[in-house]
């Protein structure tokens, strides 16, 4: 982590194979702010390597240029589809294979933990956490796509919860 004198950078995925959203906040107390925020997409009939590949190199992309000390990301949740749930749990598999590298802290939020985080209800719908994270960010407009969104909110309830919650993966090395 850094130094508390410096803001704490936090790097937000909502993986999917067809679109990954990523978002990168900073916080400083009493301050959050929205650095940048977007899609990663990958295009249907493209071979599945190439997808994947796409996901893993945007993720090192993303982390090279904002050097994040923490990043969250959302838990695979799905009810029905098998096949999705699989594709899905691919592409999450490789976002957090091109975020292993980094000295950043990775922390996993399941979807209801970052509702109940960001709106108080975990079974809050998208347009609730959408709308609490542009009040949050103090952003003009609900931040699109949807999964931009997610991604922030990811990266918001690490922030609210200061990652007391979550289960932790490897690297909490010391940035040089």
């Amino acid at each position: 982590m850094r130094m508390s004198k410096q803001p704490i950078r936090v790097l937000g995925i909502d993986p999917g194979l067809a679109t990954t959203g990523y978002g990168v906040v900073e916080y400083k107390k009493p301050t959050t702010t929205c650095k940048e925020y977007g899609i990663i997409s990958t295009k249907v009939g493209t071979p599945l390597p190439q997808r994947l590949l796409t996901i893993h190199t945007s993720i090192q992309k993303l982390v090279e240029t904002y050097a994040p000390d923490v990043v969250a990301i959302e838990q695979l949740f799905f009810a029905k589809n098998v096949k999705t749930a699989f594709a899905v749990g691919q592409a999450r598999g490789v976002a957090i294979l091109g975020l292993a590298a980094s000295h950043a802290q990775i922390v996993e939020y399941s979807p209801v933990r970052i509702k109940q985080i960001i709106v108080g209800y975990g079974k809050a719908d998208k347009m609730q956490v959408q709308k609490m994270v542009r009040i949050a960010l103090n952003l003009k407009e609900i931040p699109k796509p949807d999964d931009a969104a997610d991604a922030l909110a990811a990266a918001l309830c690490w922030i609210y919860s200061e990652g007391r919650t979550t289960k932790t993966y490897g690297n909490n090395a010391k940035r040089h």
